[in-house]
């Protein structure tokens, strides 16, 4: 065996490794693989950099775009809002109606993005019919990475299929090739979510509680972070030394560890007591009512030298409605630039106007100052302050996904009034790839364009948009696929897998690579993973004497399979959170739903994809 073969595999397993570890992040991963190949020689510079020119990546780039539009001018939530009305209080129908609504939207925008849209609908939609989230959040999850299967641009291992065809100079995939497969899928899904999954599901998430209006109040938030016990309630005197001072100049955290969130003030002519939200500019005033969360119980000792009273909780206070106090929660996405800071080295309430006075990790309340714990994809916050400072973090997607907040605010939507312009613009698009008036990454380029020109969508927030380190792990993994093909390596696990499958059965060859590539993915990017086996499904097609669509297609449906580990996909960690759910939920739901989505790949594949 040659060097050159051994230390692209020598590179390969590390990679691996170092997938299915998580101790880095996965786009430096790429780059380190890629710069492993370049160094060494094995791939010429060109051919290391050969991913960041690939028409893969261009074309994921630009949907990234048109997908944030979708979200920016109120189309992806007149979805939600149409569910809303027409769905009313039954599970089953809530269950059906969100995976059927959540795949349509991921066949033409990111599984990720479109799970993300929903889950505080399906939250709205659990309070509303009174029943948990986490009886909705799953299905949800398992709707969005089937909705990847439903057209060419819904996930990028379609893309990365389609790819080795036009690779190869063969005619590649057609937009609406992969929709037959994905709606029986779906619909086997749903049907297995009904009949089964959701005898599974937990039926309650701990501390939950709503109101009747389905609404719920701080107590409730309080409770289900596991702080009730924390909150103080303080009268500043009159001599107190707060007087005068601001939240900030206060610096009650450090001194005391106190974390301000309200106030309760009377007017001028002693009207009924005011609850506002406090921010930077926020100045204490004598008889003000503080409202906060402490790390640890305030002594009487520390209370005189602040000069306030520590006075009961009463009844009311734990019962502060959203309308007089806004709050909600947050959870932090895989791209958010808090991943690795502290909410204290963040500044939060400087730079957002906001008090975090919770989190919770993997569904678990953190405790012991939780604001010097570094954030990680999926961690939860519970935010309290000013409902226009909330409103606007929905325009912070790349930074926080907001999880729950009260029904004025639907009607916030930045860019409403451009709805009808993106729909025209998507229509044109589909058009142009279904038609093939254009290759599809030029099509969906100039709608990107398109939607960035009309104010449909900021430049600023264009870029924002863009998922880099998804991007950058394709890229980075693209040239691992040129030097198994140039050294050798490719053949050789080609001829692997034949001599240990065999060469008789394409149908026996087509479950093996399912097999493959689902299993890579409950673990690792499945975009990865699709980049490289698709070269090895090409290849075996090829030695076996059959047509490779249906084995690109096998996995490019596998890479969509991730139902079992709450790491397969960045939706499934999303709903983890929100959902109370536990490892063994995934598994207990979909090690079922994995085995039943094989068995049924190998019959239908071939039917609309004969070898």
């Amino acid at each position: 065996m040659p060097w050159d073969m051994i230390f692209t595999f020598i590179v390969l397993g590390v990679a691996v490794v170092l997938f299915l570890a998580d101790k880095l992040r996965l786009d430096l991963v790429a780059i380190i693989v890629m710069l492993s190949l370049g160094l060494s020689g094995v791939l010429t510079p060109s051919e290391m950099l050969s991913g960041f020119g690939s028409t893969v990546v261009i074309l994921i780039a630009g949907l990234f775009i048109v997908g944030e539009a979708l979200a920016q001018t109120g189309i992806s939530y007149a979805v939600g809002d149409k569910i809303v009305q027409i769905a009313g209080d039954k599970e089953w129908k809530l269950i059906t109606l969100l995976m059927l609504a959540v795949a349509a939207l991921a066949s033409v925008m990111s599984v990720t993005g479109s799970g993300a849209i929903f889950i505080p609908i399906a939250i709205r939609l659990a309070n509303r019919a009174a029943i948990s989230p986490s009886r909705l959040l799953l299905p949800l999850a398992y709707g969005a990475l089937i909705g990847g299967m439903l057209t060419l641009i819904g996930t990028p291992p379609n893309l990365v299929a389609n790819a080795e065809l036009q690779k190869a100079g063969m005619e590649p995939f057609n937009f609406f090739i992969f929709t037959p497969i994905g709606l029986i899928m779906l619909a086997m899904a749903i049907i297995h979510m009904l009949i089964y999954g959701r005898f599974l599901l937990p039926r309650k998430a701990s501390g939950e509680h709503v109101t009747n209006k389905g609404r719920r109040t701080l107590q409730s938030l309080l409770r289900t972070y596991d702080i009730e016990d924390k909150i103080v309630r303080l009268t500043v005197n009159a001599e107190s030394k707060l007087v005068g001072e601001t939240v900030v100049s206060a610096r009650l955290r450090s001194a005391v560890g106190i974390t301000l969130f309200a106030l309760e003030r009377r007017g001028e002519k002693g009207d009924k007591p005011e609850v506002i939200s406090v921010d930077t500019e926020t100045t204490f005033e004598a008889d003000d009512v503080l409202f906060g969360v402490v790390d640890a119980p305030l002594s009487e000792e520390e209370a005189a030298f602040l000069g306030v009273k520590i006075t009961p909780l009463g009844e009311h206070d734990y019962h502060l409605s959203a309308r007089e106090l806004g709050m909600a929660d947050l959870v932090i996405p895989q791209e958010s630039n808090l991943v690795g800071q502290t909410i204290l080295e963040a500044g939060f309430r400087l730079k957002h106007g906001l008090s975090v006075v919770g989190a919770m990790r993997r569904g678990k309340p953190l405790h012991d100052s939780f604001g010097k714990t570094e954030l990680e994809f999926g961690d939860q916050l519970l935010v309290v302050g000013d409902w226009g400072r909330i409103r606007e973090m929905r325009t912070y997607r790349e930074n926080f996904l907001l999880l729950s907040f009260p029904e004025e605010m639907e009607s916030y939507l930045p860019r409403r009034k451009f709805a009808p312009m993106a729909l025209g613009i998507l229509a044109i698009m589909l058009a142009l790839i279904i038609f093939r008036i254009v290759p599809s990454v030029t099509a969906v380029v100039l709608a990107a364009t398109a939607m960035v020109c009309s104010g449909c969508l900021s430049p600023k927030r264009a870029y924002e948009s863009i998922n880099w380190p998804s991007l950058v792990l394709i890229a980075g993994m693209i040239p691992m696929a040129a030097a198994l093909d140039k050294t050798g390596g490719l053949a050789l696990i080609v001829d692997s897998i034949v001599a240990l499958t065999g060469d008789r059965s394409p149908y026996i060859m087509l479950i093996a690579l399912f097999l493959l590539t689902s299993i890579f993915s409950q673990f690792t990017s499945n975009t990865a993973t699709a980049v490289l086996i698709a070269p090895v499904a090409f290849q075996v097609a090829g030695i076996m004497g059959v047509r490779p669509e249906p084995m690109l297609m096998s996995v490019a449906i596998a890479a969509s399979t991730a139902f079992c580990t709450p790491v397969a996909s960045p939706i499934n960690t999303l709903v983890m959170g929100p959902g109370n759910y536990r490892f063994m939920d995934y598994v207990r739901i979909g090690v079922p739903l994995q085995i039943l989505s094989i068995i049924l790949s190998a019959f239908i594949i071939p039917v609309f994809l004969p070898f």
